[in-house]
Order: C-alpha cells, then structure tokens, then sequence
C-alpha cells in the first residue's frame, strides 16, 4: 500500500482555488475578472470565470427582469432570487474545485447580502440577508474594487438597471469598507473582504490584484489551506 502511495503525487489531487471580485456597478470588476482569468490561461492554469447573477437560468431571468425595471418584487422576494441563483451554481463550482480548476467570480455572495441591506429596509438587515447564503462555498479570497460612485456614474451605461443610482451606491460601498475591517473568524488574520483601491488604469489595477491573489493560488496550490469551507 504504501508503494502505491509513494507514487501517487499529491499535487495532482490539490483543489483549485475560488477568488471572487465585488464592486459597485461600472466599477471594472467584470473587465478584471477577465483580465484575471487570461492571466490563468497564459499560466497554463486551468480556470472557469463565472458571474453573478447567472441571467441565463429561469431564476436569473427573472432576476434580470427585476434589474431592468420589467417587473416589481418584494425585497424579501428577490433576495431570495438571487440566493437560489447562487445555490443554483453550488454543484459545479464545487466540482470544478475539486477537479483543479481555479474559479473566478464576478460577483458571488457578498454582493446579495449588501445591495439588499443596502435598500434600508429594516425588516431586511443584514443578517437577514445573510441567512440563506449559510452553506455556500466560501471564496478563498474575495476583493472589493473601491471606487468612488461619481467616477462610475461617468462611465457608459450607468443608471441602466435598478441599482445604479448614486444614494444606492454610496451605501453599497461604506457597507463593503465595513466589511473590510471584518475579520473572518476561522482563519487567522484574514479579512471578509479586501478592499483595493481601483482608481488607477486598468492594467495598473490588474497588476494591484494579481499581487493580491497570486500568493493565495499558491498556498492553495500548496494545500495549505485545506478543503474549501463554508459559508457560516
């Protein structure tokens, strides 16, 4: 038995990692998700971009009706929407990181939690919104790209959807920053979310969030951090 051990590498068994880009809306992040992902390709590392919310499910699509201002929900309603959207992805993501496969996501959990405590709704705070993210695959490192809402009401296509208006935004950013100064708990040291400056040019941002992520792969190309855990 231990032979057989001896010639199995134990790398070839190492998960891939889950690296999550948040921002406000026109804020880049989808411009850097894949920036990232070319990254991993010309690393010859294999990796899958996905963005949230998924527009192609029938959930997705009726979020994607809510967003354009096609139809009206309860607050309750479609945050549990764009809850099950990510539940809907629980499987492959899991898969792909067991397989290897580094996953990159514009947007995920973080971003469900605070446009909805966001609203200023006090029957949907914060924990509540949080709620029903609780199991989800929780990201290996997740970045906030912090730019000031002005900046990204001057770029194009701003104010197409529901969330874009600057009140909504100011909000979503100060909830992020908060969450920059939160510690995740189980993991030493770690933050729930990073927040990076994303003011510059947009290589120049690239190379700001790859310095960040890089050693996080690494360690988890390592095994040094374990399975992937949960949300709690």
């Amino acid at each position: 038995m231990s032979a057989i051990c001896d010639l199995i590498d134990p790398a070839e068994h190492r998960r891939g990692a889950f690296i999550v880009l948040e921002g406000l809306d026109r804020s880049g992040k989808s411009t850097q998700a894949k920036l990232m992902e070319q990254r991993f390709v010309e690393l010859n590392k294999p990796v899958k971009g996905m963005r949230f919310p998924d527009r192609t499910t029938p959930i997705g699509q009726m979020i994607d009706g809510y967003l354009k201002s096609k139809v009206e929900m309860e607050d309750h309603a479609i945050h549990l929407l764009f809850s099950a959207n990510r539940w809907e992805a629980v499987a492959k993501i899991k898969a792909l990181v067991a397989q290897g496969t580094t996953v990159i996501a514009d947007r995920f959990f973080h971003s469900g939690v605070v446009y909805s405590a966001a609203k200023g709704n006090p029957a949907l705070n914060y924990k509540w919104a949080r709620a029903p993210e609780i199991g989800l695959p929780r990201p290996d490192m997740v970045v906030f790209l912090d730019l000031n809402p002005e900046e990204t009401a001057r770029r194009g296509g701003w104010g197409a959807e529901k969330y874009e208006n600057g009140e909504m935004q100011m909000r979503v950013r100060q909830l992020f920053r908060d969450l920059g100064k939160k510690d995740i708990g189980d993991w030493s040291g770690e933050k729930e979310v990073i927040v990076l400056d994303a003011g510059g040019g947009i290589e120049e941002v690239a190379e700001a969030i790859w310095e960040l992520v890089r050693p996080r792969v690494e360690a988890v190309e390592r095994g040094e951090r374990g399975s992937l855990k949960t949300v709690f």
